[in-house]
């Protein structure tokens, strides 16, 4: 509840992405804050403001003169947030942002405001690459704004390049980084985290595997950078997006992990084990797709992955590695006997036979075991574990 007692002013402007707007406001909400709308009124030929008053529970603002109570009512809109953030921002807005045009009521709001503004453009390609548009971000990056991507994908008029809104995660993410910035005890640090699953492969269709999600070591790398550090993401198969200033390397199975893993620890500082890799992979997996029909899989010959958590922890010396495990019964017994076994600092042991825990889930149940005893956590969100494991980390 990053966001608890914040009110934020969610400006929406006249571009295709206004629907994505809608789970903004969602986001926000689920942070803990008050949510107030203004909208340009082109943006309400994409969606309608009753929307946003049926989402916020508030008065949608539109034009200059539609609150008869409050005859400045742009002064009012200016003052009552602790942020702006205007998504999706068109090439329109950007640019009497920059001029300081103010001649409706979002544009109004936005000249008079004295609060942290974000902006999440989105336009086409052609639009964000012309000069006058390079332009106007330039001045508005040198104000102080804020500014979300875009980020680049298939865009509404066909083209598939730069200029496209960033997912609404990334831009509340943004808006909570800019009212609780994050310490930055941990610039000049590099850490490698492994996350995800890995797929071992039975023929070139088939494959062994787990239904971890990755979203534990992806919040663990998203939060390690905006706490200053330089991460190196090595992420088994998921389709989840990497975040913002990560660097990622993307595996299939333990093999390829633990290659990544060894390469990048070379130079690092620290290690996070998060994966779920594979204890497992086949003997001798086909080139082909096996058939039913003549090549039946009566049984499938395992052998041994090499344990990547204990292979780092062979290595760190003085450096720090911490390890996850993840089990149904008798969590912390287990996950003390893992830590003794694997020689690593610390065990972040995980109850994923709950409903509110483990693979897929947004919170986790765990226990932080180490050589100095044993802390149950409540349960928590990922990226609140996740800043639970890095204060650790920054300890040791």
């Amino acid at each position: 509840m990053q966001l608890e007692g914040n009110t934020i002013l969610l400006g929406i402007t006249g571009g295709i992405a206004a629907y994505k707007s809608c789970n903004i406001v969602r986001l926000l909400q689920k942070r803990g804050a008050r949510v107030k709308v203004v909208m340009s009124e082109h943006a309400t030929e994409f969606v309608g403001p009753l929307t946003f008053r049926a989402l916020t529970n508030e008065p949608v603002a539109v034009g200059l003169f539609d609150d008869p109570s409050d005859p400045i009512h742009h002064i009012s809109l200016a003052q009552e947030p602790d942020l702006v953030v205007v998504a999706p921002a068109t090439a329109n807005i950007i640019a009497k942002m920059a001029n300081g045009v103010a001649d409706d009521l979002i544009s109004t709001t936005l000249l008079a405001t004295p609060r942290p503004i974000v902006i999440a453009p989105a336009m086409n390609n052609g639009m964000w690459k012309a000069p006058a548009t390079q332009a106007n971000m330039a001045t508005l990056r040198e104000r102080g704004v804020h500014v979300v991507g875009p980020g680049s994908g298939y865009l509404a008029c066909g083209n598939v390049d730069t200029g496209r809104m960033s997912e609404p995660e990334v831009i509340v993410e943004a808006v909570c980084e800019v009212l609780n910035p994050a310490p930055q005890d941990l610039a000049g640090k590099r850490i490698v985290i492994t996350a995800g699953p890995t797929h071992e492969p039975i023929d070139p269709v088939r494959f062994i595997g787990n239904r971890s999600s990755g979203k534990m070591g992806i919040a663990l790398a998203g939060e390690a950078a905006r706490r200053g550090a330089a991460v190196t993401l090595v992420l088994g198969p998921t389709s989840l997006d990497v975040p913002c200033g990560v660097e990622c390397v993307r595996v299939q199975t333990a093999a390829e992990m633990l290659q990544a893993a060894l390469s990048a620890f070379q130079t690092a500082d620290a290690a996070i084990c998060a994966a779920a890799v594979a204890d497992y992979t086949p003997a001798a997996p086909a080139d082909h797709k096996l058939k039913k029909a003549n090549e039946r899989l009566d049984r499938i010959e395992l052998v041994e992955t090499v344990d990547i958590l204990a292979e780092l922890s062979r290595q760190k010396g003085e450096r720090c590695v911490i390890g996850f495990a993840a089990e149904t019964d008798n969590v912390v017994e287990y996950a003390e006997r893992k830590l003794a076994r694997k020689g690593c600092d610390v065990i972040i042991a995980n109850d994923v036979s709950r409903t509110d825990s483990g693979f897929g889930t947004d919170t986790n149940k765990a226990w932080i075991v180490s050589t100095t005893g044993t802390q149950e956590l409540p349960v928590l969100t990922k990226p609140q574990l996740a800043d639970t494991i890095l204060d650790l980390l920054q300890k040791l």
